[in-house]
């Protein structure tokens, strides 16, 4: 390995390259000569935080060095508020850098990769489990795979705290927040399930304004997402709290709170509290992932009317909540496409009772009154609304 200084006689940062033996080297020395190259600085926002002129280092080097030279140069960092600060107008790298966001697998892919028949309503239904639980990470979901079933997953996975899917969570953790105390503790209250303002200043036990310092930090770096009410009625102030990761969401739930049970060697208490809580857990967490399906189908899908937002729908009192609303346009929604339920219920089905139901709550909802109703059930239905989607429907939104 060769330690390549970005500029000679600095020495002020260090990447990792391959080459001869272990030597400081300035980074145009030690690119090959006949053919092009590509140099990797991972960590960037680490670096920059050290070294509040690096990105400034690197647009003179780049003006006056490698601009010229066949040369690729890669910044990698997870802190997209961080990553996207240094394309504005206002920095040294704008102009010359191209940002490009690398997300995790969707669900199909991840499914696909799980070794799953995607046809198949059970497998279709153990993906989208699958991704609640990893999140779509890669080295997630090969572990998900040698484990042969979401179940086996989590008890693998829980074994100890040396396995991905335990210490996953504790390095973003470390790096997302290694300081910011009250950012952690916000997060925390949010992945317990405390979703509004107040409820999470109560858990979180910190001032409002506090919260709000917080809260914005943490929607910044895309670790929290804001939702409000779908309808022709906006309403800005009811806002809603999520954690965006499937899998950070999950690991703040269940195996953040078991990792004492786990270290003291009763991995088995963490385990069966998966299985506890597992079903009304999924059920919500599953919402986001359906509204994403339902917006992609929407394009093709007659039955969605065109929607091109789909979100839920809630009134100060939480009484009563539905689950999908569509809406066209995103912006300025002037109809209501569809109005919806998400039934994922392990072996019972969307029924006549549910109808009636979202036939009752869908007349809550401004500008509803006379929409479709559709159904999104996991187990199938004995009713017969306007539209039913089931797991194979969800799963081929990512085709």
């Amino acid at each position: 390995m060769t330690a390549v200084d970005l500029q000679q006689g600095t020495g002020s940062q260090e990447s990792r390259g391959a080459g001869c033996a272990d030597s400081k080297l300035p980074v145009a020395a030690a690119l090959p000569a006949d053919g092009p190259s590509v140099v990797v600085l991972d960590e960037f926002p680490w670096l920059l935080e050290h070294n509040a002129g690096l990105d400034g280092t690197l647009q003179k080097l780049w003006d006056r060095r490698f601009e010229s030279l066949p040369v690729l140069m890669i910044l990698v960092g997870s802190d997209l508020s961080v990553m996207e600060l240094l394309t504005e107008h206002s920095r040294p790298l704008f102009g010359r850098a191209r940002p490009l966001v690398v997300g995790p697998l969707s669900v199909r892919d991840s499914g696909r990769l799980a070794g799953l028949d995607l046809g198949s309503a059970a497998d279709a239904a153990d993906a989208l489990d699958g991704f609640l639980l990893t999140g779509g990470y890669p080295r997630l979901v090969a572990q998900w795979r040698s484990a042969g079933s979401v179940a086996r997953l989590v008890e693998d996975g829980l074994a100890d705290e040396s396995t991905d899917l335990v210490a996953t969570g504790q390095r973003v953790m470390d790096a997302e927040f290694p300081a910011d105390v009250q950012a952690a503790g916000v997060l925390r209250a949010i992945g317990a399930g405390e979703r509004s303002f107040t409820a999470i200043t109560g858990r979180a036990g910190i001032s409002a304004t506090s919260l709000s310092r917080a809260l914005t930090a943490l929607r910044d770096k895309r670790v929290v997402t804001a939702d409000t009410p779908v309808s022709l009625r906006p309403a800005p102030k009811l806002v809603r709290y999520r954690v965006a990761d499937p899998y950070l969401r999950f690991w703040l739930r269940f195996v953040e709170a078991g990792l004492a049970d786990i270290r003291r060697g009763r991995p088995d208490l963490a385990v069966a509290r998966v299985g506890r809580d597992w079903g009304p857990y999924r059920g919500r967490a599953v919402e986001p992932v359906v509204r994403e399906a339902l917006t992609r189908l929407a394009a093709d899908d007659a039955r969605l009317r065109g929607a091109e937002l789909v979100g839920g729908w809630w009134p100060r009192s939480n009484d009563p909540e539905v689950d999908l609303v569509g809406v066209t346009p995103s912006q300025t929604p002037s109809q209501v496409s569809f109005v919806g339920s998400v039934t994922w219920r392990e072996n019972a089905p969307f029924d006549d009772a549910d109808l009636r139901r979202l036939a009752l709550y869908r007349a809550h909802v401004p500008g509803a009154e006379a929409s479709p109703l559709v159904a999104v059930s996991r187990s199938g239905a004995t009713a017969r609304p306007d539209a039913l989607y089931g797991p194979t429907d969800l799963v081929a939104a990512w085709r």
